[in-house]
């Protein structure tokens, strides 16, 4: 595999790593910030989601700069935001000012899970795609593992733990917003702009290879469209409707609940703090081992089957996660801790492998930006409502009913993913975009 190919999909997934450190930090300090601004179950939740209205306005807003601008350009853009919001978060003190930086956070967050993923697609070959677009989405779970297992690490560290927490992140931020500067601009937005030169020099430069026919392609699929064509017409009605649905019924699977409560989960269970962190940790090591096994095999069996695995594994292990709760005497014991870590087995086996690879190949390249744009913020609207209601939930209806809930939600994504979303592995973009095309005037 080509060395500079390798190294750009590498540094533009930083901004996934942060992503992930940045959603799964919060869940380490809810003990710690909770008894330092005096929170409720109703301000807990609004300090968790507040990152994620963030990530709303940050998705939503990334697509037109990225096709004025750049990928790059965004990311570096966004860099700079998680570098700002780890020193803010750190140093708030007041809740107030906590609220503003979470935000900011949540801002980068959204900004770079549209561009980081839209730049390895546009950047990689098809053969590839899968794979390299997959790196994004690990390092979106090595965010989370290494924000649990530093979350571990620092729960003694004294009463300001949780600065220590939230302020480590400002290493990573600092190292992905410089080294933007040294990977090349997407060979499609090139295109897209007029800098043909240019494009055809990064499709060599990142070992495409027929560049020649890979650009004309290109052009060919960008000449079809004006410039800015609207999103909102009949013959991507198709496109939007899966985009928008796949991640809906991820964020319905319950993931963003385990990610941002898991040790407050376990320490209701009945295991002590340091515990409840370090069965965190075995929560983001399980995600990473499945995400890597998927990663070898979404360019070999394709999206649907490991969707199709994954809906089933996380309904029959949210139900398991239920049954501790309805028979109190199995809670304290491994049924939850073990059925939990299952369904985050299964889920990052299949959603968290394919949802970023399928948003970043389903969409024309006219409309790519905002189309992912609109997908991701989809996305995070719902994970902000999850995020923000689920503490008031879990004393409200109580462990069983929420997570029953849950499994039970598996059930319609099997059949989307059964009778409607398309396959996608092993075809060019601009081949996709024939098809989906097609499919919708069909």
């Amino acid at each position: 595999m080509n060395r500079n190919l390798v190294f750009a999909t590498v540094v533009s997934a930083l901004g996934s790593f942060l992503f992930g450190f940045d959603t799964a930090v919060i869940s380490g300090t809810t003990r710690f910030i909770s008894a330092y601004f005096s929170l409720t179950d109703t301000t807990l939740g609004v300090t968790v989601s507040v990152a994620l209205w963030g990530t709303m306005l940050g998705s939503l807003a990334a697509g037109r700069p990225g096709d004025l601008w750049g990928r790059r350009a965004v990311l570096a853009v966004s860099g700079a935001a998680y570098l700002v919001s780890a020193l803010g978060c750190a140093l708030a003190e007041s809740w107030g000012i906590l609220l503003a930086f979470r935000f900011l956070g949540g801002i980068a967050i959204g900004a770079s899970s549209v561009m980081a993923p839209m730049y390895i697609a546009e950047i990689a070959p098809a053969r590839l795609r899968g794979r390299l677009v997959a790196v994004a989405q690990l390092n979106i779970v090595i965010g989370i593992l290494v924000a649990f297992f530093s979350n571990y690490l620092l729960v003694g560290v004294g009463p300001d733990n949780w600065r220590w927490m939230f302020g480590v992140m400002a290493l990573p931020s600092a190292a992905f917003f410089g080294l933007l500067f040294v990977v090349p601009e997407s060979p499609r937005w090139l295109v897209r702009v007029g800098r043909n030169g240019e494009a055809r020099a990064v499709l060599a430069r990142v070992g495409a290879p027929q560049a020649d026919e890979e650009l004309s392609a290109i052009s060919l699929s960008l000449g079809d469209e004006k410039a800015t064509p609207p999103l909102f017409q009949r013959k991507y009605r198709f496109a939007i409707w899966c985009a928008v649905l796949l991640p809906v019924f991820g964020i319905l699977s319950g993931i963003n609940v385990i990610m941002y409560y898991a040790p407050m989960i376990f320490e209701r269970a009945g295991a002590s703090t340091g515990a409840a962190m370090l069965q965190a940790v075995v929560v983001g090591l399980t995600n990473l081992v499945f995400t890597i096994a998927a990663m070898f095999l979404i360019d070999r069996i394709g999206r649907r089957p490991l969707l199709m695995i994954g809906a089933a594994g996380m309904c029959l292990a949210m139900a398991g996660a239920a049954v501790p709760y309805f028979n109190g005497s199995l809670l304290g014991g491994g049924a939850l801790v073990a059925c939990v870590i299952a369904f985050v087995a299964f889920f990052a086996f299949s959603v968290g492998a394919v949802i970023w690879v399928f948003l970043s190949e389903i969409f024309p390249n006219a409309v790519r930006a905002r189309g992912q744009a609109l997908a991701t913020f989809v996305d995070w609207l719902v994970n902000a409502v999850v995020g923000l209601l689920f503490p008031v939930a879990l004393t409200a209806f109580g462990g069983g009913a929420v997570f029953l809930f849950f499994s039970l939600l598996e059930l319609p994504f099997f059949f989307f993913v059964l009778k409607m979303m398309p396959e996608t592995k092993g075809k060019s973009l601009e081949e996709l975009e024939r098809f989906i095309i097609r499919e919708e005037e069909q």
